[in-house]
């Protein structure tokens, strides 16, 4: 049975993906861009709708938002780095990348923190359930 959920649980997924990301990426390499935690409040805002009406188990619902997390990243990354020459970041060292904007490493590490991410989303979920 689907419930419905309070809209400030989308405010608060946005804001919790935003400041979770900039704090991991701080952590990693010492520094983050704003454009990282926009990309990470929208990645944390579709991963939670996703498992809102997704009924799926949590490793395929991980899976949906690495995809779309690759997508984002690659978006992201054409605009900052690219068109805009922001330098965030580059993988063109990274086997297999496109463009230096996304890679096969860095997916697989977006999967991973979809997984983590899902977990947040339920605590969400749970608290504005109505």
């Amino acid at each position: 049975m689907q419930h419905n959920v309070h809209p400030a649980a989308y405010i608060i997924a946005f804001l919790s993906g935003f400041f979770l990301y900039a704090m991991f990426e701080i952590a990693l390499r010492g520094s983050t861009h704003w454009t990282m935690g926009l990309l990470g409040g929208i990645n944390m805002t579709v991963l939670c709708s996703m498992r809102r009406f997704l009924h799926a188990p949590m490793p395929v619902c991980a899976a949906y938002g690495m995809l779309f997390a690759t997508a984002s990243e690659f978006t992201c990354g054409v605009f900052d780095n690219l068109i805009m020459g922001w330098h965030v970041w580059d993988y063109s060292g990274m086997p297999f990348h496109i463009l230096g904007q996304i890679c096969p490493l860095f997916s697989g590490i977006w999967f991973l923190l979809c997984l983590a991410g899902l977990h947040v989303c339920n605590a969400i979920r749970l608290q504005y359930q109505k």
